[in-house]
């Protein structure tokens, strides 16, 4: 790895392709998680453990209140650990067995009447989601303390969504295969089964990450903060807000496009077997267009370019509620566009998230990179929350009822959830990183001031 470092050992030139590749693979187990939750869940909880899509939904968003309180905790707690593997990585190594049993019991369909059930859901579920914050907030922070080159950490994040939305892909392939061939009839045992051996290899990625993975940049020498300073700092910070609505908003579009999906095919196009291919191609798209996210980002500066990603999202998506249910070459050919244009949001995303806690230290001479992410996580989080709520409240209103034909109210709720509604919450997002103020100019002008800071220190 070609490296020049100063004193403090923050990073000066490039880093190197194992170490790109160490970091981007925990992603990967990550989406044996999320990817589950945003494709599969809202339907295991209706058709499979038995409650209904409404109970479903608001459980998702009333468990966000839960979220809003332990995410930036947790980014606290990571900013101000102290150990001999660093401040980050160490939860990668220790959290990767009790999220894979938070997963098994959230997967699990207990013996249990209405209200048992409800009370068992949200309480594993909220087991679960505590569970992931503690693992993926060290994990994002650590992206922002591996190098402190912008174009590095583009092609850092790039990696870690390849990785991402390969879990995507995998997941949305062989889930379904899976609990089938697991639970060999019994669908609620595969289920659990499914999720265990997704949790045991999760666990080892998440150990790789740990093991591969550097940590390079560190607060000041001086800095002496509380959570409650750090999250002042956030407020302040004109860039980070922008970015924690786009992520928020943007997180509807794509957990609502997913969530629908297995819905949309199973009741919509009245084709099951597509289920497996036509997941499997949109999560190819999104690998794709993470792959290519440091190519586009070398010929476009990553505002103006986020600002056409999401603007032909939303056409797009608005497009795909004109195809007639028997297209299937036109309807999975605009699905997998509008997975190329989605598959860039979140290395984009996070790179300049990263970018941001930059900006707070040259701004208040302060740093906090594990809360910079830990709210930006919860912001990506209730974005989910809000559309799985969204699918069920549609789908409650229009008559869904599970593994039943739907009526022609209820396909057209499955159809807007899948097209129109994420179409003009992307038009929405571009709209609004119009107002994204940390430019290329701006940026390489905090960072050599902040070069120059540290080397006075020394």
């Amino acid at each position: 790895m070609k490296k020049t470092t100063s004193k403090n050992g923050g990073i000066l030139a490039s880093i190197g392709l194992g170490e790109k590749i160490g970091y981007g693979i925990g992603d990967l187990g990550f989406n044996f998680y999320w990817a589950n939750i945003s494709g599969f869940l809202l339907y295991f909880y209706t058709d499979v453990f038995g409650i209904s899509a409404a109970a479903a939904g608001t459980m998702f968003l009333v468990t966000k209140i839960f979220d809003a309180f332990t995410d930036p905790i947790m980014g606290g707690i990571a900013d101000r650990t102290k150990s001999k593997w660093g401040k980050y990585r160490p939860y990668l190594l220790l959290g990767g067995l009790p999220m894979a049993g938070a997963a098994v019991l959230t997967y699990t369909t207990p013996d249990l009447g209405s209200g048992g059930k409800l009370f068992w859901a949200y309480g594993t579920y909220s087991f679960m989601m505590l569970m992931y914050t503690v693992l993926s907030v060290p994990y994002s922070a650590l992206s922002g303390v591996i190098t402190a080159k912008s174009q590095d950490r583009t092609d850092l994040i790039s990696f870690r969504f390849i990785a991402a939305f390969t879990g995507t892909t995998l997941v949305n392939y062989y889930t379904l295969d899976l609990v089938e061939l697991l639970g060999k009839g019994d669908e609620a045992l595969g289920w659990q089964l499914t999720m265990l051996v997704y949790g045991l290899i999760a666990t080892l990625l998440f150990a790789i990450v740990s093991w591969s993975s550097k940590e390079r940049i560190t607060p000041p020498p001086s800095q002496k903060t509380n959570a409650i300073d750090d999250l002042k700092d956030l407020l302040k910070n004109k860039p980070w807000l922008v970015l924690f609505s786009l992520a928020l908003i943007i997180m509807i579009t794509i957990t609502m496009r997913a969530g629908a999906a297995i819905y949309y095919i199973k009741y919509y196009v009245k084709q099951p077997d597509l289920v497996d291919d036509f997941l499997t191609t949109y999560g190819l798209a999104l690998a794709a267009g993470a792959a290519l996210t440091p190519v586009m980002t070398r010929f476009l500066e990553k505002k103006k370019l986020m600002m056409l990603l999401m603007a032909l999202t939303g056409i797009l998506s608005i497009a795909f509620f004109f195809i007639p249910p028997d297209a299937i070459w036109l309807l999975f050919t605009v699905n997998i566009l509008i997975g190329l244009c989605l598959g860039p949001k979140s290395p984009l995303a996070f790179s300049m998230y990263a970018d941001t806690a930059d900006y707070t230290e040259w701004k208040t001479g302060r740093r906090a990179t594990a809360m910079t992410f830990s709210a930006a996580i919860f912001s990506q989080k209730l974005g989910g929350a809000i559309a799985s709520f969204a699918i069920g409240a549609v789908l409650a209103s229009m008559g869904y009822v599970a593994k039943e034909a739907q009526s022609d109210a209820s396909q057209t709720g499955i159809l807007l959830t899948i097209s129109i509604i994420p179409g003009f919450i992307a038009l929405l997002a571009a709209y609004i990183m119009r107002f994204y103020t940390l430019d290329k100019q701006l940026l390489s002008k905090v960072q050599n001031e902040l070069k120059e800071r540290k080397a006075s220190e020394e």
